[in-house]
Protein backbone atom coordinates (compact mmCIF):
# COMPACT_ATOMS: atom_id res chain seq x y z
CA UNK A 1 0.00 0.00 0.00
CA UNK A 2 1.20 3.45 -0.23
CA UNK A 3 1.90 3.87 3.34
CA UNK A 4 4.29 1.51 3.12
CA UNK A 5 6.03 3.40 0.54
CA UNK A 6 8.46 6.42 0.41
CA UNK A 7 5.68 9.04 0.21
CA UNK A 8 5.70 12.74 -0.67
CA UNK A 9 4.14 15.76 0.47
CA UNK A 10 3.96 18.87 -1.09
CA UNK A 11 3.32 21.75 1.22
CA UNK A 12 3.79 25.61 0.80
CA UNK A 13 6.28 24.31 -2.13
CA UNK A 14 8.35 21.78 -0.24
CA UNK A 15 9.27 18.12 -0.11
CA UNK A 16 8.56 16.47 3.38
CA UNK A 17 9.84 12.69 3.37
CA UNK A 18 8.59 9.64 6.20
CA UNK A 19 12.04 8.79 6.68
CA UNK A 20 14.71 10.84 8.02
CA UNK A 21 16.61 13.12 4.86
CA UNK A 22 19.85 11.18 6.17
CA UNK A 23 18.17 8.35 5.06
CA UNK A 24 16.53 10.11 2.30
CA UNK A 25 20.20 10.51 0.91
CA UNK A 26 21.29 7.07 1.94
CA UNK A 27 18.66 5.66 -0.15
CA UNK A 28 19.24 7.69 -3.37
CA UNK A 29 22.87 6.94 -3.35
CA UNK A 30 21.93 3.10 -3.03
CA UNK A 31 19.65 3.69 -5.62
CA UNK A 32 22.33 5.65 -8.16
CA UNK A 33 24.56 3.03 -7.75
CA UNK A 34 22.14 0.56 -9.17
CA UNK A 35 21.13 2.18 -12.10
CA UNK A 36 24.77 3.51 -12.63
CA UNK A 37 25.68 -0.35 -12.69
CA UNK A 38 22.10 -1.02 -14.81
CA UNK A 39 23.81 2.08 -17.28
CA UNK A 40 26.86 0.58 -18.35
CA UNK A 41 24.75 -2.93 -19.57
CA UNK A 42 22.82 -0.92 -21.35
CA UNK A 43 25.44 1.30 -22.90
CA UNK A 44 26.65 -1.81 -24.03
CA UNK A 45 23.52 -3.46 -25.29
CA UNK A 46 22.93 -0.04 -27.22
CA UNK A 47 26.38 0.01 -28.81
CA UNK A 48 25.20 -2.77 -31.40
CA UNK A 49 22.44 -1.06 -32.75
CA UNK A 50 22.39 1.54 -35.85
CA UNK A 51 19.64 3.26 -37.84
CA UNK A 52 20.13 0.75 -40.39
CA UNK A 53 18.19 -2.05 -38.69
CA UNK A 54 15.27 -0.71 -36.74
CA UNK A 55 14.53 -2.15 -33.54
CA UNK A 56 11.92 -2.01 -30.98
CA UNK A 57 13.61 -3.69 -28.28
CA UNK A 58 16.94 -1.59 -28.70
CA UNK A 59 15.17 2.02 -28.76
CA UNK A 60 13.17 0.66 -25.40
CA UNK A 61 16.81 -0.02 -24.01
CA UNK A 62 18.08 3.49 -25.40
CA UNK A 63 15.36 5.04 -23.44
CA UNK A 64 16.14 2.94 -20.38
CA UNK A 65 19.51 4.35 -21.07
CA UNK A 66 18.51 7.87 -20.79
CA UNK A 67 16.50 7.83 -17.89
CA UNK A 68 19.56 6.72 -15.67
CA UNK A 69 21.11 9.33 -17.34
CA UNK A 70 18.52 11.78 -16.02
CA UNK A 71 17.80 10.46 -12.31
CA UNK A 72 21.14 10.36 -11.87
CA UNK A 73 20.97 14.39 -11.91
CA UNK A 74 17.79 15.07 -10.52
CA UNK A 75 17.51 17.27 -7.23
CA UNK A 76 16.46 16.03 -4.12
CA UNK A 77 13.94 18.66 -3.24
CA UNK A 78 11.39 20.48 -5.86
CA UNK A 79 11.08 21.52 -8.41
CA UNK A 80 12.04 18.20 -9.62
CA UNK A 81 10.06 16.98 -12.33
CA UNK A 82 11.80 17.06 -15.87
CA UNK A 83 10.42 19.44 -18.00
CA UNK A 84 12.28 20.47 -20.84
CA UNK A 85 16.04 20.85 -21.82
CA UNK A 86 16.82 24.47 -20.92
CA UNK A 87 20.37 25.13 -23.23
CA UNK A 88 23.13 23.60 -24.98
CA UNK A 89 24.53 21.78 -22.03
CA UNK A 90 21.85 19.62 -21.77
CA UNK A 91 20.65 20.53 -18.45
CA UNK A 92 16.87 20.21 -17.45
CA UNK A 93 14.22 22.54 -16.56
CA UNK A 94 12.46 21.85 -13.66
CA UNK A 95 9.27 22.03 -12.81
CA UNK A 96 6.67 20.74 -9.55
CA UNK A 97 3.26 19.00 -9.58
CA UNK A 98 1.16 21.49 -10.43
CA UNK A 99 2.93 22.28 -14.27
CA UNK A 100 0.94 20.78 -16.95
CA UNK A 101 3.07 18.55 -18.02
CA UNK A 102 4.11 17.04 -14.45
CA UNK A 103 2.30 13.87 -15.48
CA UNK A 104 4.69 12.74 -18.43
CA UNK A 105 7.75 11.84 -16.47
CA UNK A 106 5.84 9.44 -13.95
CA UNK A 107 4.21 7.97 -17.12
CA UNK A 108 7.37 7.57 -18.90
CA UNK A 109 8.69 5.84 -15.97
CA UNK A 110 6.16 3.69 -15.61
CA UNK A 111 5.95 2.65 -19.46
CA UNK A 112 10.14 1.84 -19.01
CA UNK A 113 8.78 -0.19 -16.50
CA UNK A 114 6.01 -1.76 -17.87
CA UNK A 115 8.57 -2.97 -20.94
CA UNK A 116 11.86 -4.06 -18.56
CA UNK A 117 10.66 -5.21 -15.43
CA UNK A 118 13.09 -3.05 -13.68
CA UNK A 119 12.16 -2.23 -10.51
CA UNK A 120 14.64 0.82 -9.80
CA UNK A 121 12.37 2.19 -12.44
CA UNK A 122 9.65 1.36 -10.67
CA UNK A 123 10.48 2.54 -6.69
CA UNK A 124 11.32 5.99 -9.06
CA UNK A 125 7.59 5.83 -10.75
CA UNK A 126 6.26 5.47 -7.30
CA UNK A 127 8.25 8.64 -6.16
CA UNK A 128 7.35 10.85 -8.45
CA UNK A 129 3.76 9.41 -8.93
CA UNK A 130 2.89 10.42 -5.57
CA UNK A 131 4.20 13.91 -6.15
CA UNK A 132 1.10 14.44 -7.77
CA UNK A 133 -1.24 13.30 -5.18
CA UNK A 134 -2.18 17.13 -4.01
CA UNK A 135 -4.06 17.23 -7.79
CA UNK A 136 -6.61 14.81 -6.60
CA UNK A 137 -7.85 17.12 -3.57
CA UNK A 138 -6.81 20.81 -4.83
CA UNK A 139 -9.89 22.30 -6.63
CA UNK A 140 -9.31 22.28 -10.89
CA UNK A 141 -7.35 25.32 -12.34
CA UNK A 142 -7.10 23.68 -15.46
CA UNK A 143 -8.30 20.71 -17.50
CA UNK A 144 -5.10 18.96 -17.72
CA UNK A 145 -5.58 17.07 -15.01
CA UNK A 146 -5.88 14.06 -17.33
CA UNK A 147 -2.38 14.29 -18.78
CA UNK A 148 -1.01 14.75 -15.39
CA UNK A 149 -3.31 12.16 -13.19
CA UNK A 150 -3.95 9.63 -15.59
CA UNK A 151 -0.92 9.18 -17.02
CA UNK A 152 1.09 8.77 -13.31
CA UNK A 153 -1.69 7.19 -11.47
CA UNK A 154 -3.64 5.54 -13.60
CA UNK A 155 -0.36 4.03 -15.04
CA UNK A 156 0.27 2.76 -11.55
CA UNK A 157 -3.08 1.43 -11.29
CA UNK A 158 -2.54 -1.03 -14.03
CA UNK A 159 0.79 -2.17 -13.37
CA UNK A 160 0.57 -2.64 -9.26
CA UNK A 161 -3.30 -3.05 -8.73
CA UNK A 162 -3.08 -0.72 -5.54
CA UNK A 163 -6.46 0.32 -4.74
CA UNK A 164 -5.21 3.87 -3.30
CA UNK A 165 -3.88 4.72 -6.57
CA UNK A 166 -7.24 4.12 -7.92
CA UNK A 167 -8.93 6.34 -5.47
CA UNK A 168 -6.70 8.87 -6.79
CA UNK A 169 -7.94 8.37 -10.33
CA UNK A 170 -11.89 8.50 -9.39
CA UNK A 171 -11.29 11.26 -6.83
CA UNK A 172 -9.49 13.41 -9.71
CA UNK A 173 -12.20 12.33 -12.47
CA UNK A 174 -14.99 14.11 -10.70
CA UNK A 175 -12.40 17.26 -10.00
CA UNK A 176 -12.19 17.58 -13.71
CA UNK A 177 -15.87 17.23 -14.25
CA UNK A 178 -16.38 20.23 -12.04
CA UNK A 179 -15.19 22.33 -15.50
CA UNK A 180 -17.73 20.91 -17.49
CA UNK A 181 -20.59 23.82 -18.90
CA UNK A 182 -23.55 21.52 -20.15
CA UNK A 183 -24.95 24.71 -21.38
CA UNK A 184 -21.69 24.60 -23.83
CA UNK A 185 -21.08 20.85 -23.71
CA UNK A 186 -17.48 20.96 -23.17
CA UNK A 187 -15.18 21.21 -20.26
CA UNK A 188 -13.87 24.31 -19.75
CA UNK A 189 -9.95 24.02 -20.25
CA UNK A 190 -8.80 27.56 -19.09
CA UNK A 191 -10.30 28.85 -15.91
CA UNK A 192 -8.63 32.33 -15.95
CA UNK A 193 -7.81 34.87 -17.66
CA UNK A 194 -5.95 33.82 -21.00
CA UNK A 195 -4.85 36.13 -23.96
CA UNK A 196 -7.86 36.32 -26.90
CA UNK A 197 -9.86 33.90 -24.95
CA UNK A 198 -12.33 36.45 -24.33
CA UNK A 199 -13.08 35.51 -20.69
CA UNK A 200 -14.91 34.52 -18.69
CA UNK A 201 -16.14 33.17 -22.07
CA UNK A 202 -15.93 29.72 -22.41
CA UNK A 203 -12.70 28.32 -23.82
CA UNK A 204 -11.88 25.21 -24.90
CA UNK A 205 -8.96 23.76 -26.53
CA UNK A 206 -8.11 20.62 -29.02
CA UNK A 207 -5.54 19.01 -26.38
CA UNK A 208 -8.82 18.41 -23.83
CA UNK A 209 -9.54 15.28 -26.02
CA UNK A 210 -6.88 13.35 -24.44
CA UNK A 211 -8.55 14.38 -20.86
CA UNK A 212 -11.81 12.68 -21.90
CA UNK A 213 -9.95 8.92 -21.14
CA UNK A 214 -9.75 9.96 -17.41
CA UNK A 215 -13.50 10.63 -17.91
CA UNK A 216 -14.10 7.39 -19.36
CA UNK A 217 -11.63 5.12 -17.36
CA UNK A 218 -13.26 6.41 -13.85
CA UNK A 219 -17.16 6.17 -15.20
CA UNK A 220 -16.29 2.01 -16.01
CA UNK A 221 -14.11 1.85 -12.67
CA UNK A 222 -16.56 2.70 -9.97
CA UNK A 223 -17.38 6.61 -11.01
CA UNK A 224 -20.59 7.67 -12.43
CA UNK A 225 -21.85 7.16 -15.59
CA UNK A 226 -22.51 11.07 -15.82
CA UNK A 227 -18.94 11.36 -16.21
CA UNK A 228 -19.47 9.25 -19.53
CA UNK A 229 -21.63 11.30 -20.40
CA UNK A 230 -19.86 14.53 -20.22
CA UNK A 231 -16.70 12.88 -21.85
CA UNK A 232 -19.18 11.71 -25.22
CA UNK A 233 -21.16 15.11 -25.10
CA UNK A 234 -17.24 17.23 -25.17
CA UNK A 235 -16.02 14.95 -28.35
CA UNK A 236 -19.85 15.68 -29.60
CA UNK A 237 -19.45 19.09 -29.39
CA UNK A 238 -15.60 19.71 -30.54
CA UNK A 239 -16.66 17.41 -33.70
CA UNK A 240 -19.50 19.97 -34.31
CA UNK A 241 -17.50 23.54 -33.69
CA UNK A 242 -13.62 22.43 -33.34
CA UNK A 243 -12.70 21.71 -37.25
CA UNK A 244 -12.88 23.37 -40.78
CA UNK A 245 -14.82 21.67 -44.17
CA UNK A 246 -11.58 20.06 -44.74
CA UNK A 247 -11.22 18.45 -41.38
CA UNK A 248 -8.05 20.30 -39.76
CA UNK A 249 -8.36 21.47 -36.30
CA UNK A 250 -9.14 24.80 -34.88
CA UNK A 251 -6.71 25.12 -31.62
CA UNK A 252 -9.22 26.71 -29.39
CA UNK A 253 -12.81 27.47 -29.52
CA UNK A 254 -14.25 30.26 -27.19
CA UNK A 255 -18.60 30.06 -26.38
CA UNK A 256 -20.71 31.97 -24.36
CA UNK A 257 -20.80 30.47 -20.94
CA UNK A 258 -24.67 31.14 -20.93
CA UNK A 259 -26.02 30.21 -24.18
CA UNK A 260 -23.37 27.66 -25.55
CA UNK A 261 -23.24 29.80 -28.66
CA UNK A 262 -19.95 29.53 -30.60
CA UNK A 263 -18.48 32.61 -30.61
CA UNK A 264 -14.81 32.13 -32.34
CA UNK A 265 -12.46 29.86 -33.53
CA UNK A 266 -8.58 31.18 -32.94
CA UNK A 267 -5.17 29.42 -32.27
CA UNK A 268 -3.18 30.01 -29.60
CA UNK A 269 0.09 28.30 -30.48
CA UNK A 270 -0.26 27.85 -33.93
CA UNK A 271 0.86 30.01 -36.61
CA UNK A 272 -2.47 31.79 -37.56
CA UNK A 273 -6.17 30.89 -36.60
CA UNK A 274 -6.97 29.04 -40.00
CA UNK A 275 -3.57 27.04 -40.11
CA UNK A 276 -3.20 23.17 -39.05
CA UNK A 277 -0.81 23.64 -35.54
CA UNK A 278 0.83 19.98 -35.70
CA UNK A 279 -0.12 19.06 -32.54
CA UNK A 280 -3.74 20.30 -32.20
CA UNK A 281 -4.48 17.84 -35.15
CA UNK A 282 -2.09 15.18 -33.64
CA UNK A 283 -4.65 15.47 -29.98
CA UNK A 284 -8.09 15.27 -32.61
CA UNK A 285 -6.31 12.30 -34.25
CA UNK A 286 -5.41 10.31 -30.78
CA UNK A 287 -8.35 11.58 -29.05
CA UNK A 288 -11.13 10.46 -31.37
CA UNK A 289 -9.25 7.20 -31.87
CA UNK A 290 -9.67 6.68 -27.80
CA UNK A 291 -12.91 8.15 -27.66
CA UNK A 292 -13.99 5.07 -30.34
CA UNK A 293 -12.06 2.52 -28.29
CA UNK A 294 -14.26 3.55 -25.12
CA UNK A 295 -17.90 4.03 -26.68
CA UNK A 296 -18.03 1.92 -29.84
CA UNK A 297 -19.55 4.76 -31.74
CA UNK A 298 -19.25 4.33 -35.26
CA UNK A 299 -19.39 8.09 -35.93
CA UNK A 300 -16.17 8.64 -33.93
CA UNK A 301 -14.10 5.72 -35.95
CA UNK A 302 -15.34 7.50 -38.87
CA UNK A 303 -13.93 10.98 -37.81
CA UNK A 304 -10.86 9.59 -36.67
CA UNK A 305 -10.03 8.51 -39.89
CA UNK A 306 -10.59 11.71 -41.69
CA UNK A 307 -9.12 13.87 -38.96
CA UNK A 308 -5.96 11.07 -39.54
CA UNK A 309 -6.31 11.21 -43.35
CA UNK A 310 -5.56 15.44 -43.87
CA UNK A 311 -2.80 15.26 -42.10
CA UNK A 312 -0.81 12.31 -43.49
CA UNK A 313 -1.22 13.93 -47.16
CA UNK A 314 0.46 17.02 -45.65
CA UNK A 315 3.39 15.52 -44.11
CA UNK A 316 6.85 15.80 -45.17
CA UNK A 317 8.98 12.96 -46.84
CA UNK A 318 10.36 12.10 -43.16
CA UNK A 319 7.02 11.97 -41.54
CA UNK A 320 7.94 14.41 -38.82
CA UNK A 321 5.64 17.89 -39.14
CA UNK A 322 6.98 21.24 -39.13
CA UNK A 323 5.38 22.54 -35.95
CA UNK A 324 2.38 24.33 -38.11
CA UNK A 325 1.65 22.76 -41.44
CA UNK A 326 0.69 26.24 -42.72
CA UNK A 327 4.31 28.15 -41.59
CA UNK A 328 5.74 30.74 -43.77
CA UNK A 329 8.84 29.47 -43.78
CA UNK A 330 8.89 25.83 -44.23
CA UNK A 331 11.38 24.35 -44.78
CA UNK A 332 13.38 25.93 -42.64
CA UNK A 333 10.46 26.05 -40.13
CA UNK A 334 11.28 24.55 -36.85
CA UNK A 335 9.70 20.42 -36.21
CA UNK A 336 7.36 19.03 -34.13
CA UNK A 337 8.88 15.54 -33.39
CA UNK A 338 6.18 15.45 -29.87
CA UNK A 339 3.02 15.62 -32.88
CA UNK A 340 4.68 13.13 -34.77
CA UNK A 341 5.14 10.53 -31.43
CA UNK A 342 1.41 11.00 -30.69
CA UNK A 343 0.43 10.49 -33.95
CA UNK A 344 1.96 7.21 -34.32
CA UNK A 345 0.89 5.76 -31.28
CA UNK A 346 -2.51 7.00 -32.16
CA UNK A 347 -2.14 4.98 -35.79
CA UNK A 348 -1.56 1.97 -34.26
CA UNK A 349 -4.80 1.68 -32.08
CA UNK A 350 -6.69 2.66 -35.01
CA UNK A 351 -4.78 0.43 -37.45
CA UNK A 352 -6.62 -1.95 -34.95
CA UNK A 353 -9.83 -0.68 -35.44
CA UNK A 354 -10.28 0.12 -39.06
CA UNK A 355 -12.41 -2.90 -40.39
CA UNK A 356 -11.15 -2.03 -44.01
CA UNK A 357 -7.66 -4.25 -44.10
CA UNK A 358 -5.89 -2.01 -46.78
CA UNK A 359 -6.46 1.01 -44.58
CA UNK A 360 -5.50 -0.60 -41.61
CA UNK A 361 -2.59 -2.29 -42.64
CA UNK A 362 -1.62 1.39 -44.66
CA UNK A 363 -2.29 2.79 -41.08
CA UNK A 364 -0.31 0.64 -39.16
CA UNK A 365 3.12 0.53 -42.14
CA UNK A 366 3.03 4.47 -41.62
CA UNK A 367 3.42 4.70 -37.79
CA UNK A 368 6.07 2.15 -38.27
CA UNK A 369 7.79 4.42 -40.56
CA UNK A 370 7.39 7.28 -38.33
CA UNK A 371 9.01 5.34 -35.10
CA UNK A 372 11.71 4.43 -37.43
CA UNK A 373 12.25 7.75 -38.38
CA UNK A 374 12.28 9.56 -34.68
CA UNK A 375 14.61 6.71 -33.54
CA UNK A 376 17.18 7.84 -36.00
CA UNK A 377 20.25 10.31 -35.34
CA UNK A 378 18.40 13.09 -36.57
CA UNK A 379 15.86 12.99 -34.03
CA UNK A 380 17.32 10.84 -30.95
CA UNK A 381 18.72 13.10 -29.07
CA UNK A 382 21.63 10.68 -27.87
CA UNK A 383 24.48 12.49 -26.32
CA UNK A 384 23.29 15.47 -26.84
CA UNK A 385 21.10 15.39 -23.94
CA UNK A 386 19.69 12.70 -21.59
CA UNK A 387 16.27 12.96 -23.14
CA UNK A 388 14.88 10.58 -25.62
CA UNK A 389 14.25 13.17 -28.80
CA UNK A 390 14.75 16.46 -30.00
CA UNK A 391 13.23 18.60 -32.75
CA UNK A 392 10.16 19.52 -30.07
CA UNK A 393 8.52 22.36 -30.59
CA UNK A 394 6.40 24.10 -27.53
CA UNK A 395 4.98 27.14 -28.12
CA UNK A 396 6.53 28.87 -31.01
CA UNK A 397 4.58 32.14 -31.38
CA UNK A 398 5.33 32.82 -27.61
CA UNK A 399 9.60 31.84 -28.65
CA UNK A 400 9.42 29.36 -25.30
CA UNK A 401 10.48 25.17 -26.19
CA UNK A 402 11.46 26.30 -29.75
CA UNK A 403 13.02 22.80 -31.39
CA UNK A 404 14.31 21.39 -28.15
CA UNK A 405 13.39 18.30 -26.24
CA UNK A 406 9.97 17.97 -23.91
CA UNK A 407 9.03 15.57 -21.65
CA UNK A 408 5.55 14.81 -23.52
CA UNK A 409 7.87 14.05 -26.35
CA UNK A 410 9.44 11.36 -25.02
CA UNK A 411 6.21 10.33 -23.46
CA UNK A 412 4.66 9.78 -26.23
CA UNK A 413 7.31 8.23 -27.89
CA UNK A 414 7.67 5.57 -25.32
CA UNK A 415 4.48 4.91 -25.80
CA UNK A 416 4.55 4.35 -29.16
CA UNK A 417 7.60 2.05 -28.58
CA UNK A 418 5.84 -0.09 -26.14
CA UNK A 419 2.80 -0.55 -28.13
CA UNK A 420 4.76 -1.16 -31.66
CA UNK A 421 6.16 -3.48 -29.21
CA UNK A 422 3.16 -5.46 -28.06
CA UNK A 423 1.68 -5.89 -31.95
CA UNK A 424 4.63 -6.90 -32.96
CA UNK A 425 4.27 -9.94 -30.47
CA UNK A 426 0.76 -10.63 -31.37
CA UNK A 427 -0.87 -9.74 -27.51
CA UNK A 428 -2.90 -6.50 -28.84
CA UNK A 429 -3.45 -3.39 -27.17
CA UNK A 430 -6.96 -3.81 -25.35
CA UNK A 431 -7.58 -0.67 -23.36
CA UNK A 432 -4.98 1.26 -21.91
CA UNK A 433 -5.87 0.59 -18.74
Amino acid sequence: MLNNRLVYYNKAGLLYYRQKPVNLLVRRVNTLFVLSCSVCLVLLLFACSSDKQFSTDENIVYCEKQVFKTLASIPLDTPNIPRNIKDDEGNWRYVNYKDWTSGFWPGTLWYLYEATKNDSLKQEAERFTSELYNLSIEPAFDHDLGFQIFNSYGHAYKLTGDEEYKEVVLRTADTLATLYNPKVGTILSWPRSVPNMEWPQHNTIIDNMINLELLFWASKNGGTKNLYDIAVRHAETTMKNHFRNDYTSYHVVVYDKDSGERIKQVTHQGYADETMWARGQSWAIYGYTMVYRETKDQRFLDFAQKVTDVYLEKLPKDLIPYWDFNAPDIPNAPKDASAAGVVASGLLELSTFVKDQNKARHYREVAEKMITSLSSAEYQSRDKNSAFITHVTGHKPNGTEVDTSINYGDYYYIEALVRLKKLQQGIGLGKNL
